[in-house]
This record gives C-alpha cells, structure tokens and sequence, in this order.
C-alpha cells in the first residue's frame, strides 16, 4: 500500500510542476501571426450570436478560424411551430448569420429544453472541441436560468481535461495543450456574477454583428418579443422587422461597456476606453489552461500594445 501512496505522490508532484509551466507567462502561447481556432459552444441557435458575435467577427477578419455549436436544436423555442420544421428554421438562420461574421456553424440534433450532462453528449462536445483542435473554447456560466444554458456549461467543463487524455474517446486523437475556457457575459448575481476577466471593444464590427442578429427572426422578431408580451410592437414589414432587431440589440451591446470601464481601461488605456460605445466580456474558466496576460493579449490580438 505504501508503495501506491507514494505512486500518487509522485504523481501529484507531477501534475502540480505541469501546472506551474502552464501557468508561466507565454507558456504554451499563440505565436506572433498564428492562426487561432476558437469554438462557442451556445445551448440555442442564436446563443454564442448574441454573446461572442462581435469578437467572432474580428477574429474571422484578421484570419483566425471560429466555430458556433448550437447544442440543442432550438425545436421548441416559439409560439406558432416546433419540431422539425423550427429546427430547420433555426439552422437556416445562423447559416446565414455565419456567412455574415464569416464563420462556420454547426447544430446538433438534441432536443430544445431536454439536454442532460449525459456521458454521450459530453463524449460527442470532446470530439468536437479535438477536431477543431480548439486554441479557446468558450461557453455559459453554470449559473443560468434555462436548464439547457447551464447543462451546456457542465457538459463543456467536464470534457475541459478530457481532451488531452488519450484514452477518451479515443478514436479522436487528443489534444496536445488545454484550450483556455471562457465563460460568456451575463447578469446572473448567485452564487456569484460574472467577473469581466476579458473586455473586447467591438465598435469597428458592431453593423456586421446586428446583421447577423437581424436574420435571426425566429427568435428576435416572434419568439422572444412574444413571450414578453410585446409582440405588437414589432413592425410586420420583414425589412422593418430586422432593423427593429438590430435597434433592439445596440441599446444591448453596451451593457458591458457601461459595467466596465476599470475592465476596458485595463486593456485599452483609460482614453482609449472612453471612446468605445460596444463591447463583449469573457470570465476565465478555473478549468483549462490559465493563460497569463501576454497570452491573453495574443489570444485576444485586437488591443493595443500594452505601455
């Protein structure tokens, strides 16, 4: 016995020094003119649009790769319709919202309201996360108010070790480096809020993401103006109808901006930050890789450099 207890010292010892090199400034960092590969993984089709559209759009510019995975196929998200036919109009639209921030999209065929942290889905999250041989991986908090949100979040941190183990799901080959896991932004206050790790101003792609959220009508023009009770105030004209959305979502967008300033001060420069109108704010997962702020800058090339 005292020969395995001294097998799981070594091996402590072990993984606390791979912590440590992990953790040191530009360890295991992107390289200077790098592509990235990101991938958002949103419980809805419209999810990772709402929250990470603005920061896709500017990774898609410089180069970098971006994927949305919807984890459930939105089948139930309306008033008037559901089942196949919702989802087919739910992949449709952020098909279309893809090719305007110029990333790809994928939805997964898991029923609305009904996901579970199921092994299956959690293998079927891993494989996805390994062939996209993901640099960031970025999800909600588990924090939420819609089972579905919070299940993706568990389903998403359970496999942030497991794809570097070889022997799961081993018919995908595992990751070499963690990915750095991000949470998305929201107001949820319990057990604790969001803490703005990462504020990325969005002001130069701010049309390109409300065009994106403008075709989205399933759930911006019908749905959820029509679970607030306010569906009359959505003008019928389909042309009107998208300019009511993208009014709807600029007021939105500067949410963060608005909460963060010390945050966008941090990494722009306190008057550089005083100028930015749009934002989108990220929270480090304590699982993954624990990214130092050179990393970060690199992962993020989008702020100045730092005086």
């Amino acid at each position: 016995m005292s020969g395995v207890c001294t097998g799981f010292r070594l091996l402590a010892l072990f993984l606390g020094v791979c912590v440590a090199v992990a953790s040191m400034p530009g360890a295991a960092a992107a390289g200077e003119g790098e592509m990235l590969r990101i991938i958002a993984f949103g419980a809805h089709p419209d999810d990772c649009e709402i929250k990470v559209g603005g920061v896709a759009a500017k990774w898609a510019a410089l180069g970098h790769k971006v994927k949305f995975v919807s984890v459930t196929n939105g089948d139930i998200g309306h008033y008037g319709m559901a089942g196949g036919p919702l989802a087919q109009r739910r992949a449709a639209e952020v098909k279309a919202a893809a090719r305007i921030l110029g990333i790809e999209t994928q939805v997964l065929d898991h029923h609305d309201g009904e996901l579970m942290p199921t092994l299956e889905i959690r293998e079927e999250l891993i494989r996805l996360t390994r062939e996209w041989d993901a640099d960031i991986v970025i999800t909600h908090r588990p924090n939420d108010y819609h089972p579905d949100h919070r299940y993706t979040s568990i389903l998403v941190q359970d496999g942030a070790y497991m794809v570097t183990v070889p022997f799961m799901c081993p018919d995908t080959p595992r990751l070499e480096k963690n990915p750095v896991y991000l949470y998305m932004w929201d107001h949820f206050q319990k057990p604790y809020p969001f803490q703005p790790d990462i504020v990325v101003g969005i002001d130069d792609v701010i049309e390109k993401k409300l065009d994106a959220l403008s075709v989205i009508t399933s759930q911006f023009a019908e749905w959820l103006p029509w679970h607030a009770g306010m569906l009359d105030r959505v003008p019928k004209d389909p042309v009107q109808a998208k300019q009511w959305i993208k009014e709807s979502f600029r007021l939105r967008v500067m949410g963060p901006v608005k909460l963060y300033q010390d945050e966008l001060a941090k990494w722009y420069g306190a008057d550089s930050a005083k100028s930015i109108k749009y934002a989108e704010a990220f929270e480090m997962c304590e699982y993954g890789r624990q990214p130092s702020e050179r990393e970060l800058r690199e992962l993020f090339p989008f702020f100045p450099e730092k005086k």
